[in-house]
């Protein structure tokens, strides 16, 4: 039976109660309007229509407008009939598989990549789970479009094409009413926030408000990569202004228009966001900050790391990936961690987090004290070598622990000829700082020489794959932090893997919401790479690959979470109770399900006893 709403024109009611037709006004033309249909109470929704929404305050025409219901052309006739959207769609009623051909077949034929970014992006503002379906089905061949290195670009053009919210922006000028604003973000149950303020994003530099596209590319990335719920994700971006002029005089620009505010004022801006965010959503809300300038990325780390359930990815997460490829290249080269020496070109919040995890690593696995540790650790940066009493420059405190003994130096090629690294890592942006000639060396001194080229976008590596391989005679013991081709070569086939912090932050993230953490330690991060590098196998390494395939990603996001939460419970830091004995069932019981194939828009029909139908009568 097809229910029919009852519109009052003349008082401007409408009653969710479905009542019969009017006799008077039966054959009467009456107002019907898209909206006008009965508010249907949504049935039991499974995880894949979790949506958040009253079930009292859905219409059908909801079901067209919000991205979380829509289906596309995917609603069956019984479905259009009763949502009162029938002849709204076109007559063909197609699966979610064909819709999902379909919008890849629609993606292709975009040759730049900025426009299949945008694609992406509008197909997320219409149909979120055919969007998740998408990118997490397509995860190698999309992730270098919604996120590295595409996002970058995105970012540098993101007033040009901002056309809707997709997270929150909280401005310097907002000071004592951010909890205001977080109550304007339309989902309650947030269980995670990335947020940034655009001062260092990516190697691209301060790009003030139009840092968004980071913290919504890395939220879909938990959504596609590790199964958690869009509605508990929220991006935000902390404008307080930027310092790139250009920016300033553009026209497009989103952001206030005033160089950034430093100092007590920003700090208590900050302070006053974390305290906001606890308050509106609890104290185990994962906070994330990514792109923060390094001089408050390392401080803003210590300041909250005990008060908040929080990490940065640009130090914990890019060090967790990279130790886990460093942990693979041991196996590649049947060697141990004591037995290499580690040059880092940079000395920023990467390379900091990257020399503390391996020096960890080493205490752990290896039973090397801390001192010994750092000893087989050099820092580079712009100065020159990092050593004690360095005359030029000084070192700041976070370079401290790795300023050794030695002469003042300041040339990678003759950093590298000097000290014999058996590592070379790259994490300061600097295009093509490997040269030839520096790889020619690396393979000189070494059997194998670990190269890993880790910044990103593409545009800033230290050197392409081709280039590795190629100048140390397809040696070289390979990653990188933005995807590269296949590369074939002495007589060999070789897939570079990319150290994309993708394969961390996500199911790190999972495993720390799904157990209830209230404080993120290194020792998660830790174990998270160790995790990553167990499910490296002899294939993976045969072919120069450091990191299990991409396609793996969502099973891979899970066994990290899983081994997160056995620590947890182990160490007694999980505050889900009751314990579970599965633990990755209860990480599996988590996920976001984006197939709607298995879900139905309509309120689940059942009868009564026959007895308690009946009229009353006397």
């Amino acid at each position: 039976m097809v229910l029919r709403g009852n519109f009052e024109e003349n008082n401007g009611t409408t009653s969710s109660v479905a009542s019969p037709p009017s006799p008077a006004r039966e054959n009467q033309p009456s107002m019907q309007r898209q909206g006008s249909r009965p508010r249907l109470v949504v049935p039991n929704r499974s995880k894949a229509d979790n949506a958040g929404v009253t079930p009292g305050q859905v219409s059908g025409i909801d079901y067209l407008r919000d991205p979380k219901l829509f289906k596309g052309m995917a609603f069956s006739l019984e479905e259009r009939q009763a949502l009162g959207i029938h002849g709204l769609l076109p007559p063909r009623i197609k699966s979610l598989e064909e819709q999902a051909e379909n919008c890849m077949r629609n993606l292709r034929r975009f040759q730049d990549p900025l426009n299949q970014y945008m694609y992406m992006v509008d197909l997320l503002d219409r149909n979120e789970r055919l969007f998740y379906k998408l990118l997490s089905e397509n995860i190698e061949e999309l992730m270098p479009i919604v996120y590295t290195p595409t996002v970058g670009l995105a970012c540098q053009k993101f007033g040009l094409a901002y056309k809707r919210p997709q997270g929150l922006f909280i401005t310097i000028h907002d000071k004592g009413h951010i909890f205001d604003i977080l109550k304007n973000w339309p989902e309650s149950d947030v269980r995670a926030i990335v947020v940034t303020d655009g001062e260092r994003i990516l190697g691209l530099g301060d790009l003030g408000a139009q840092g968004m596209g980071i913290p919504v590319g890395k939220l879909a990335l938990y959504t596609a990569l590790a199964g958690i719920p869009p509605h508990q994700t929220l991006p935000i971006t902390l404008d307080v202004g930027t310092n790139r002029q250009e920016l300033l005089d553009d026209t497009d620009y989103i952001g206030l228009r005033h160089k950034r505010i430093t100092g007590d004022e920003y700090d208590e801006f900050i302070d006053e966001f974390m305290q906001a965010v606890v308050r509106r959503y609890g104290q185990n809300t994962l906070i994330q900050f990514e792109d923060f300038g390094n001089h408050n990325a390392f401080r803003f780390l210590e300041k909250y790391r005990n008060l908040y359930c929080t990490f940065n990815d640009d130090i914990q997460g890019t060090a967790s990936v990279a130790v886990a490829g460093v942990l693979a290249a041991l196996k590649a080269t049947n060697t141990k961690l004591t037995d290499h020496t580690f040059l880092f070109q940079g000395a920023g919040e990467a390379a900091i987090g990257i020399a503390n995890l391996i020096a960890m690593a080493m205490e752990k696995n290896e039973g090397v004290p801390r001192e010994e540790a750092l000893r087989h650790i050099w820092l580079k940066d712009s100065r020159g070598l990092i050593v004690k009493d360095r005359p030029e420059g000084g070192i700041s405190e976070h370079k401290a622990d790795f300023a050794h003994p030695h002469e003042p130096m300041k040339e990678l090629d003759e950093i590298v000829k000097e000290l014999k690294p058996t590592v070379l890592i790259g994490a300061a942006a600097i295009p093509k700082v490997f040269t030839p000639e520096i790889i020619r060396e690396m393979a000189t001194i070494n059997k194998q020489p670990i190269i890993f080229a880790l910044s990103n976008p593409t545009s800033k590596a230290e050197c392409t794959a081709e280039e590795a391989y190629t100048h140390s005679d397809g040696r070289a013991v390979f990653a990188s932090g933005s995807p590269f081709p296949v590369f074939e070569g002495f007589g060999k086939r070789y897939e570079p893997g990319q150290g994309n912090n993708a394969y961390i932050f996500p199911g790190a993230s999972l495993g720390v919401i799904a157990t209830g953490i209230y404080h993120i330690s290194d020792a998660v991060f830790l174990s998270a790479a160790e995790a990553l590098a167990d499910m490296v196998t002899d294939a993976d390494l045969e072919v120069g690959r450091l990191y299990p395939p991409l396609r793996d990603i969502r099973d891979i996001s899970v066994k990290i979470a899983t081994k997160i939460a056995e620590e947890a419970y182990e160490e007694g830091t999980a505050s889900t109770y009751p314990e579970p004995k599965n633990k990755e069932e209860l990480i599996r019981s988590t996920l976001y399900d984006y197939d709607y194939s298995k879900t139905n828009a309509l309120p689940a029909m059942y009868s009564w006893p026959n007895d308690v139908q009946q009229y009353f009568s006397k």
